[in-house]
């Protein structure tokens, strides 16, 4: 059975699986995530719920999400000469028109959007070339990933020769008419591994969906204090003589002086026999601001960004915005948050376009505004190469050769001239011979 046979039964066995799941929390989970046979789904939670009550309905997720679409679809992309194993400097083919111009009235940025969303709501963002010229985005809950072994085909990815065979994709999730692709036809985006599966990815989302529901259910309760009149929750106790059909109407009576927030504020007048107690905390006794902001930063910790940079309450106080702390708290959202996502989506994204000989995809980031900053950083660095270029030059090192050396950081590219400068020689010497003894003339 060859390659492609064993995709094909491996992918029909995929169709075939038995979707049991539940839900809870408006999510959808579908058994341990791992159906028979080792196909490995997209994601074990609904995507649909992640979209609709976290991006949706949940401020600091959609918060978050939004500054690293915003910086992450800045970045452009070229190829990267590769020499001895170091990177060199970059260049532009026509195989990139592919990225710059995805699809009809698509753009890099379009492409990078759509490929960092999908990777936070499921973990994982597939991009196929199916349609030779264009490339296609592929729903992350609609996908997926096959893989299969020969020695042991019931494990299939588990088994020690197992092996990605390609993706299953159904629109609609319509599994009686899918499509199998294979490796080489999908850029698969996964920047976070899940632990548990060798090619699927985890959403940054998962560890902390009881962090999102405290927040939303924090929102509700500030919400549902405004909408029942924003006034201390009162109980309110009449003499045991009341019958049940006045109290009925003191009741209602009541509500209707006093309920929604249009009643706010209003004085209350009771009559004799009622006895009126405060009971429950309003926001400022139960410190609403530190509670709500805690859990935002723990949103923040998981997408790896700072506070300050998405604006969270905690991020906005004290020497959080001092310039100093402002620019550190930047630079560690660009260098450990975007540029390994850069470097992911690009070998990514590799899989699907034709790289040249010696060369690799890679981001260019030297046109983003957000990090604009680093490129004073850049010019000192250009300064001390530019001295050090003039140091070997002026050795007598061949100028070709030392600008490739240092922008390898390779030395062993060096190649010199045989020419050394005129301080390395005694005075009057010529192209490296000695001088001439000095002769003394008869009087």
């Amino acid at each position: 059975m060859n390659l492609l046979q064993r995709a094909r039964r491996r992918f029909e066995l995929a169709a075939a699986l038995d979707d049991a799941s539940w839900s809870t929390g408006g999510n959808t989970y579908f058994g341990m995530g791992r159906p028979v046979g080792g196909e490995e789904r997209s994601s074990a939670w609904d995507f649909e719920a992640a979209v609709r009550f976290a991006y949706k309905r949940n401020g600091p997720v959609f918060a978050l999400m939004m500054v690293r679409q915003l910086v992450f679809a800045e970045a452009r992309f070229q190829f990267r000469q590769i020499r001895n194993g170091r990177p060199g400097s970059l260049f532009g083919t026509t195989a990139l028109d592919l990225l710059e111009k995805p699809w009809a009235g698509g753009t890099t940025g379009d492409l990078l959007s759509r490929m960092i969303q999908d990777a936070d709501l499921n973990g994982n963002g597939f991009v196929t070339n199916y349609n030779p010229g264009r490339l296609k985005r592929m729903r992350p809950d609609w996908t997926i990933i096959v893989t299969g072994s020969q020695e042991e085909p019931h494990l299939a990815g588990d088994a020690i020769d197992g092996e990605l065979i390609g993706y299953g994709y159904a629109p609609q999730g319509n599994w009686d008419n899918p499509v199998f692709l294979l490796p080489d036809q999908v850029a698969h985006f996964a920047p976070i591994p899940d632990p548990e599966f060798h090619f699927r990815g985890m959403s940054w989302l998962t560890p902390v969906v009881r962090e999102i529901t405290a927040d939303s259910a924090a929102t509700t309760h500030k919400l549902k204090f405004f909408e029942q009149g924003g006034t201390p929750q009162l109980v309110v106790s009449l003499d045991a003589s009341v019958t049940p059909e006045a109290f009925a109407k003191f009741k209602a009576a009541m509500d209707a002086a006093h309920h929604g927030v249009d009643s706010a504020y209003k004085t209350l007048y009771l009559g004799g026999g009622a006895d009126v107690t405060v009971a429950g905390k309003d926001l400022h006794q139960m410190d609403f601001k530190v509670t709500q902001g805690a859990g935002e930063s723990r949103l923040a910790a998981a997408a790896g960004v700072p506070p300050s940079i998405v604006g969270f309450t905690e991020g906005l106080g004290g020497s959080s915005l001092n310039a100093g702390n402002y620019t550190a708290a930047r630079r560690r959202f660009a260098d450990a948050t975007m540029r390994p996502l850069w470097r992911n989506a690009a070998g990514s994204l590799a899989s699907i376009i034709d790289v040249p000989d010696g060369s690799e995809l890679w981001y260019d980031d030297r046109d983003i505004s957000f990090l604009q900053e680093d490129r004073k950083d850049a010019a000192e660095i250009q300064g001390i190469q530019s001295r050090t270029i003039r140091s070997l030059v002026d050795a007598g090192y061949e100028p070709a050769s030392v600008v490739a050396a240092v922008e390898a950081e390779d030395f062993a590219l060096l190649k010199h001239s045989g020419l050394y400068s005129v301080q390395l020689q005694k005075p009057g010497a010529t192209d490296g011979a000695p001088p001439a003894p000095a002769t003394t003339e008869e009087p």
